[in-house]
């Protein structure tokens, strides 16, 4: 596996930890200090954001975990991924195409495009 291979699925492994330290200490060793996130839904700045951020998103999906859908794809200092939304064992509920910025090997800037979602998580 390459380095931002593993980038990115440590950025999924944030999105699934609940344990609010462990996530924390994930946030620290994946996204810069000024990094920032923006979706359709949601915007988020720096390491606190972006814990808030996952939080907020880990209530109103209880029980699902995002998954990387395929490969991570990237040059310069970009990449590019696609993920879903799942309960256990079931279909995708959710799921997209991320692309982000990276600095001193840590994501800088992710920008998130719905392909789905549940029609309450839609934007209008």
């Amino acid at each position: 596996m390459n380095h931002l291979t593993e980038l990115i699925d440590r950025y999924f492994a944030i999105w699934n930890e609940t344990d609010a330290e462990a996530r924390r200490a994930l946030i620290a060793r994946t996204w810069t200090e000024d990094a920032t996130y923006i979706d359709p839904l949601v915007q988020a700045q720096g390491h606190d954001g972006i814990n808030a951020m996952v939080e907020g998103v880990q209530r109103q999906f209880a029980g699902c975990r995002f998954h990387r859908a395929g490969q991570v794809d990237g040059h310069n200092d970009r990449a590019r991924f696609t993920w879903e939304l799942k309960p256990e064992g079931d279909t995708a509920i959710a799921g997209g195409v991320d692309f982000a910025a990276i600095a001193e090997g840590r994501l800088r800037a992710v920008t998130g495009f719905l392909d789905f979602a549940p029609v309450a998580a839609r934007p209008q």
